[in-house]
């Protein structure tokens, strides 16, 4: 039974090995000229301002949760638009249901404010 995954095996390991290999000449013949801006610290180009540890407004999080919300439905509704005949009542009952739920999330995140934003 083992013997089954040995392809699988060799597989990673020639990944693995293409991108060492890979990594290695990109260090090995790249350009080795550091400066002081090169080696500075970059945020969206300009200084750090505050600590790196600073709390994210909840709002960020709202924000990404809607973008989860909406990547999710589109990611479903093309698979299941295409198959809908063959999967018939069953399957556009499950995807109202599913449908439903998201509309439940969306309108939450509009009742949190997560579509306003200042």
């Amino acid at each position: 039974m083992l013997e089954n995954y040995l392809p699988i095996l060799i597989f990673i390991a020639v990944g693995i090995a293409f991108g060492a290999v890979f990594i290695a000449v990109g260090f090995l013949a790249g350009p080795q000229r550091p400066d002081s801006e090169k080696l500075s610290p970059y945020e969206c180009g300009f200084e750090a301002f505050e600590d790196s540890r600073m709390k994210f407004d909840v709002r960020y999080y709202l924000v990404a949760i809607l973008f989860i919300i909406f990547d999710l439905e589109i990611a479903f509704l093309f698979p299941w638009a295409v198959v809908l005949k063959e999967i018939g009542m069953f399957g556009f009952t499950a995807m109202l249901v599913f449908l439903g739920i998201l509309v439940i999330g969306f309108i939450y995140e509009w009742k949190k404010g997560a579509l306003e934003w200042e």
